[in-house]
């Protein structure tokens, strides 16, 4: 299965790839071959994928990062790189090449050290691959000073380094350094080809399948997580039922209260999960023996461990709580729809019934200003107002109208 099966609704990008990863191919054979360099390449050293959460940036890299380290023989009979089987294919799309560095992070941002220590990476010839592959998730998390680092390593790349960054969009890149890259924008991918690739990959019953599809409108990892985890559709299903908690202002601080708990419960679980884990080994690392105190002259990294943790707990909450305004979105946007006679498909079908009720008892300016107050509560979020603030300003706003 090449690797360009894994972007869904992604044609026209999986087109442009699959080009460059044959140029690049023949730019690395040309090289072992001292034979002249083929011209009008479709391949450059820096990319940036760009497109709306859900749409499969991040797969569309890893999908490139494989096609470029393809070592499939059928390269030399005019196959195209990225046949999906062989080792260079499975180890980039698994994560354990020794040639492609897949980084994301679970803080909030991306520092200037972390940055170095890429950049630095980037100046090394390929180990046993055929490029040296670093695919950046999180590009738009890159503090001021890591950007300024990076842009010098994207102006003056070594010859056989690639640079693969993802960002939602391209205003959340620094100019200087986005237009040193070559742009790739991805779209939402139609609802029918999620469900259809969590029943072929995942599978998932087809009705439950097209539900989760059509709830997410083509987000492909929460389609996901939303069909196989009862949890996260208990929590989706507690979010659409705000909507009518919101009639006195006793209600409204409530909800919101009870918003911040869902979310602050969600990083909890996250960090029983990995923050054990984490702590434990680095531990045996350090050399502290099974229930004895720790050798000395390790609090320091002991304390660094806790600190990464206590700040992925926190963008952790704020995901979540993020993709709980998303999906109330969602909700005002169905009752808008019916309110206006819309054609468009309701996302929340389950909840037809109290989408048909604030209809009728709303006016299409009204569920638009309770949208713009969603909005309002995201953009205080991302500039770190308190978040019980923030939703209890928002829940005021929805009961308002």
């Amino acid at each position: 299965m090449p690797v360009w099966d894994d972007l869904v609704g992604q044609e026209k990008v999986s087109e442009q790839l699959a080009a460059a990863a044959r140029d690049a191919d023949a730019l690395v054979t040309a090289v072992a071959a001292d034979t002249p360099l083929p011209e009008a390449s479709k391949m450059t050293h820096a990319w940036l994928f760009t497109g709306p959460p859900g749409s499969g940036r991040s797969t569309a890299a890893r999908a490139f990062a494989a096609a470029l380290q393809c070592v499939s023989p059928d390269r030399a009979l005019g196959g195209v790189p990225g046949c999906g089987f062989c080792d260079g294919c499975h180890t980039s799309l698994v994560g354990t090449h020794a040639d492609v560095q897949i980084v994301r992070t679970d803080l909030l941002s991306i520092g200037v050290k972390e940055t170095r220590d890429l950049v630095r990476r980037a100046q090394m010839s390929p180990a046993n691959g055929r490029w040296q592959v670093i695919v950046l998730e999180d590009a738009d998390r890159l503090t001021e000073g890591a950007g300024n680092v990076l842009l010098k390593a994207v102006e003056e790349p070594a010859p056989r380094t690639v640079w693969l960054l993802c960002a939602p969009s391209i205003e959340d890149v620094l100019p200087t350094i986005r237009s040193r890259c070559r742009l790739l924008t991805l779209r939402t991918p139609p609802v029918d080809a999620v469900a259809d690739i969590l029943v072929r990959r995942d599978g998932i019953e087809p009705d439950i399948a097209a539900a989760a599809a059509r709830a997410t409108q083509g987000h492909i990892g929460r389609a996901r997580r939303l069909a196989t985890d009862p949890n996260a559709r208990a929590r989706r299903a507690a979010v659409l039922k705000l909507p009518l908690r919101v009639d006195d202002i006793g209600g409204c601080l409530k909800a919101a209260q009870e918003l911040i708990d869902t979310a602050a419960e969600d990083a909890k679980q996250l960090a029983e999960e990995v923050d054990v884990k984490e702590t434990e080994d680095l531990k045996a690392a350090l050399g502290a023996a099974q229930g004895s105190r720790m050798p000395r002259g390790t609090a320091g990294v002991m304390k660094e461990l806790e600190d990464r943790q206590k700040r992925r707990r926190t963008r952790t909450q704020r995901d979540s709580l993020d993709l709980a305004l998303i999906d109330l979105t969602g909700f005002y946007r169905d009752v808008l729809a019916l309110q206006l006679g819309s054609r468009v498909a309701i996302a929340n079908g389950e909840a037809e019934d109290t989408l048909e009720r604030l209809a009728r008892g709303s006016s299409p300016e009204a569920t638009l200003r309770r949208i713009d107050a969603i909005a309002a509560c995201r953009e205080a979020l991302d500039r770190n107002v308190a978040p019980l603030l923030a939703v209890e300003a928002m829940t005021m706003a929805l009961r308002a109208g």
